[in-house]
């Protein structure tokens, strides 16, 4: 891992932005393991959404995050309506509780 690496810190890729919201999936960068380690390196995605309307954001990352992995893959399939993307993101947006300080 380079100087760069520990800036830049996780992948993330801007999914989706409208006046009300914005989504990221945050994907982790491969860490470099010694060869002398002997347990697992857990490298899990997620997906950061911001309620700008509130000033607040959620993470969903493990089961939360598949389940929402599969909703963009239908609407990868089935492409939705900004109103229906925007209901569907109103639903997560309840979930969050966390101020947005710094983006």
């Amino acid at each position: 891992m380079n100087a760069i690496d520990i800036l830049t810190g996780p992948d993330m890729q801007m999914l989706y932005d409208s006046d009300s919201f914005v989504v990221v999936h945050v994907q982790p960068t491969e860490p470099e393991v010694p060869a002398e380690a002997h347990h697992p390196v857990l490298a899990r995605h997620g997906f950061e959404i911001v309620d700008k309307r509130s000033g607040k954001e959620v993470y969903l990352d493990g089961s939360w995050a598949e389940l929402f992995q599969q909703k963009i893959a239908a609407w990868q399939l089935n492409t939705p309506t900004q109103e229906e993307v925007e209901d569907t993101l109103e639903g997560y947006a309840e979930l969050a509780h966390t101020p947005v300080l710094v983006h």
